[in-house]
């Protein structure tokens, strides 16, 4: 029996030489399985073999299928390869969702969606592993996805962006964009990213284009992009100087060019966790983005959208170098609204939350602009504006330094508070202004009577200055009373003759 089945092997040698005779002709077997067949070289050439393997999905990167692992279709699930073809089924994936499909397509359009949800239900797994070839193909999966003009934009408003009274707009595709963005913020949060290798891919051209999308309207899409620069911000120190310099420039335009821009708010917000990492002292740079792009950010219509985040990152930059308080305070007086009360109201609640921050040294040298700019607060028709300039004297850090500064604030503001006693239409501003009164009164009463004095010593004096102009005028009319009329001097002129003979 076993010299019967020895007998049998030699029969099957030829075979298995001819193949190899096959493998040694590459050129012919290019050739031969161009149309339906990939070939596998292992090893060297004398001893390679063919291996007949399915089709692969032309989407496939060519670098990405490692020598001697097959090729896999692109719709095949993960739970039905081999560990050591998910890499190659991954890239596969993603470059079928690289095809753009029209909206009408809804098979093609669902094909696509659920291949979405498995790459980001394989890389949730953990079971990812991103080679170079699986960073290329997964930036250039979101870059065809997500990258695109918007519509021109027909809102009727001049505001920056969507407004409070305004509906947003969502985007239609955002059913499969919501996975994009979800699958893209897992990438770049995957622990075992090699950072290095990603900022080849992740580079200046596509942060610009990430920034690009944040003028979207569509909410849901501007706060997934705030999540996902931030990580990249964290993750890709090598880029952040970029970032910074890329966001300063989108200020730039929206202030002092389009006064345009829906994503103020989510990128301030990005930002004010951004300055309260930054290291002390605070660089150059970073105070000339709060001098040039923040305090500037005041001079829009539309900065209610925007003004809590705004607020937010001034007082981090306080926070870091309380030096900055009178730089700060200075802008503000610089953009203050003169007839818009809404603006104002903002302008005030900014101003209390500075001055919670400020130093006595720093105070004192704006204290002088500041209480002038105040006392017309405390003046204003508007109730509101009015109310909210009381109440500054709530707030126990603010009443200490005035307290401490009282010979200087208070003649600035004495005067806007007699007129409210005397004439102010609000029943509930005259009550705040009475109570005001009371305080500097408790305060230091000798410095209420001394304004007091130097008030009616001005009031006699512009009454005497008005009774004066008022005589003044009485003898000019009087003057012009003796004149003789203008018809008469005008009759007594006699009409140029024409010397022209007609």
């Amino acid at each position: 029996m076993i010299k019967q089945f020895l007998s049998k092997l030699p029969r099957k040698l030829p075979k298995a030489d001819q193949v190899d005779s096959l493998g040694g002709d590459s050129g012919n077997i290019n050739a031969n399985f161009s149309n339906g067949f990939q070939c596998t070289n292992v090893g060297s050439a004398l001893s390679s073999k063919l291996n007949v393997v399915k089709r692969v999905s032309s989407a496939v990167f060519p670098t990405s299928i490692a020598a001697g692992v097959e090729p896999v279709e692109a719709h095949l699930s993960f739970k039905d390869v081999s560990n050591s073809q998910k890499p190659n089924l991954f890239v596969s994936k993603l470059n079928l969702c690289c095809e753009v499909h029209d909206y009408s397509d809804s098979e093609k359009q669902d094909i696509k969606r659920q291949t979405l949800i498995e790459l980001v239900d394989f890389v949730s797994s953990g079971s990812a592993k991103f080679t170079e070839p699986a960073i290329a193909a997964v930036c250039k999966m979101c870059s065809v996805n997500l990258f695109r003009v918007f519509p021109p934009k027909y809102r009727s408003n001049c505001g920056g962006g969507e407004t409070e009274d305004e509906e947003p707009i969502f985007d239609p595709a955002w059913s499969y964009l919501q996975i994009v963005y979800d699958l893209l913020l897992r990438f770049i949060s995957y622990s075992s990213l090699d950072a290095k290798v990603a900022k080849k891919y992740i580079d200046h051209s596509f942060i610009v284009r990430l920034l690009d999308l944040f003028d979207s309207e569509d909410p849901r899409e501007r706060d997934c992009l705030k999540t996902i620069l931030h990580r990249i911000y964290g993750k890709f120190m090598v880029h952040r100087p970029f970032i910074r310099k890329a966001v300063s420039n989108i200020i730039y335009r929206f202030v002092f060019e389009t006064e345009r821009h829906n994503g103020i708010a989510e990128l301030l917000e990005i930002f004010g966790s951004v300055i309260s990492g930054f290291a002390l002292p605070l660089k150059e740079e970073h105070k000339m983005f709060l001098w040039r792009a923040l305090i500037p950010l005041h001079k829009p219509k539309s900065v209610g959208i925007y003004h809590q985040q705004l607020t937010y990152c001034v007082v981090q930059f306080i926070d870091k170098d309380p030096k900055l308080a009178g730089t700060v305070i200075k802008g503000l007086l610089k953009y203050w609204p003169i007839t818009n009360s809404q603006k104002e109201l903002m302008f005030i609640s900014e101003l209390e939350e500075v001055l919670e921050m400020t130093s006595m040294v720093e105070f004192q040298k704006i204290m002088v602009p500041l209480f002038r700019r105040i006392g017309c607060c405390l003046n204003s028709s508007h109730y509101q504006v009015a109310e909210r300039a009381h109440l500054l004297w709530n707030n126990e850090h603010v009443l200490n330094l005035i307290s401490h500064n009282r010979q200087v604030i208070l003649p600035l503001v004495f005067s806007a508070l007699e007129r409210n006693a005397q004439n102010h239409w609000n029943q509930a501003v005259l009550n705040l202004t009475l109570n005001l009164r009371r305080m500097f009164c408790e305060m230091d009463e000798e410095l209420v009577v001394a304004c007091q004095r130097k008030l009616e010593e001005e009031d006699s004096r512009l009454r005497v200055a008005a009774e004066k102009r008022r005589l003044t005028w009485e003898r000019l009319e009087t003057a012009a009373g003796l004149q003789p009329l203008a018809g008469n001097i005008l009759g007594s002129v006699k009409p140029a003759t024409c010397s022209v003979a007609c």
